[in-house]
């Protein structure tokens, strides 16, 4: 079985928030979806260990902004590279506003927004399957929106040989970032995005 065909499937990108008792936090995304447009319904899936899970779970909203192509890898850099647990993703950040759910809503460097109340949870064991209500929504602008194939191919930075010809590094796919080693050992942790070892690739260059 090839596990790179997964890589085949064409993802939207998308900033989640959510915030519980005062605190905001954000994360980048490519799992959600619409289900149904009468009434307008989303579902989005999210990994129980991530910060937003709980505060998601707990408060029952979110909001979800649209990744467009005129996103810069910053953006990446700061929802996606860093833990709500350890920095105040917002404490700086000014492209974003506060939504009638009380969420805030990152607009910088996306096309379009919604706010939605979950309805229903399911649990897929390392993950949750919320589905919610949209109760607002707007488009921003009419720029295309980006692909995981479009972040991989214009927006993220292109990774700088490591080593001399010859010899083998381990690439992480979400980040870029290179090691050498011949083996990289199954609990390693990449220092930029935080992946894991599934997500790097062996390559000899």
């Amino acid at each position: 079985m090839d596990p790179k065909a997964m890589f085949s499937i064409s993802y939207g990108l998308y900033i989640v928030c959510s915030e519980q008792d005062g605190r905001d936090n954000g994360c980048v995304t490519n799992t959600l979806g619409q289900v149904t447009s009468t009434p307008n319904q989303v579902s989005l899936t999210v990994n129980k260990a991530n910060l937003t899970h709980g505060m998601i779970f707990a408060t029952n909203r979110f909001t979800a902004s649209v990744v467009s192509q005129d996103a810069s890898f910053d953006l990446f850099r700061h929802f996606g590279f860093q833990s709500g647990r350890e920095v105040d993703k917002f404490a700086s950040y000014t492209d974003c506003f506060r939504g009638g759910n009380g969420v805030m809503t990152v607009t910088g460097g996306t096309n379009a927004w919604l706010s939605a109340w979950v309805t229903q949870k399911i649990d897929l064991g390392t993950h949750t399957l919320f589905i919610a209500t949209v109760t607002d929504m707007e488009q921003l602008t009419q720029t295309p929106s980006a692909t995981y194939t479009y972040y991989q191919q214009h927006i993220k930075p292109r990774p700088q040989p490591a080593a001399p010809k010859g010899k083998t590094v381990w690439r992480c796919r979400i980040c870029g970032y290179e090691i050498e080693t011949e083996e990289l050992p199954d609990d390693f942790i990449c220092p930029i995005c935080k992946h894991g070892k599934s997500d790097f690739e062996k390559v000899t260059v």
